[in-house]
């Protein structure tokens, strides 16, 4: 099964798109969406919209994962910004026709680590362990991203 993974964010979006099946995980493409502040809203979201269309159709993901929306009560404008990259990213799964998963924060933790409220340090290890990466991503978006993908491949395989 081919698993994408997005950690949406209006400045820096991370994206990874793995393979799993019965000889394990491998990473097809992981990388980041930038959008410049100094653009507008629109042009932003615009960005991010055709980067997603395009990854989808070069990678050919069967399902698409995005970590469920949290918003704190002292933020909430960042909930805001971060659902209206969300909400471009979920119409472009839409019109690409490919299964659309969510998960808490806490699930993917757990799912990874064993502990749903791992540190950011521990996700990213264990991405890495899972991946054999020899180096971690420069951006925690990434891992971020990639952890979304493997967690969903693990709850999956549980199911069955």
């Amino acid at each position: 099964m081919r698993i994408l993974g997005v950690d949406p964010a209006l400045t820096v979006t991370g994206y990874g798109v793995i393979d799993s099946g019965p000889k394990g995980i491998s990473v097809v493409e992981a990388g980041i969406i930038k959008s410049s502040v100094a653009d507008p809203i629109h042009q932003r979201l615009n960005r991010i919209y055709c980067a997603v269309l395009k990854l989808i159709s070069d990678t050919r993901p069967e399902v698409m994962v995005l970590e469920k929306l949290y918003a704190h009560y002292r933020h909430p404008t960042t909930a805001y910004i971060l659902g209206e990259a969300r909400g471009v990213i979920c119409l472009a799964c839409a019109q690409k026709k490919i299964l659309f998963v969510e998960y808490a924060a806490t699930r993917v933790k757990k799912a990874l680590t064993g502990q749903g409220l791992a540190s950011k340090y521990q996700v990213q290890r264990m991405v890495a362990n899972n991946l054999s990466l020899h180096k971690l991503p420069s951006y925690t978006d990434v891992t971020d991203a990639l952890g979304l993908a493997i967690a969903h491949s693990y709850i999956i395989k549980a199911r069955i």
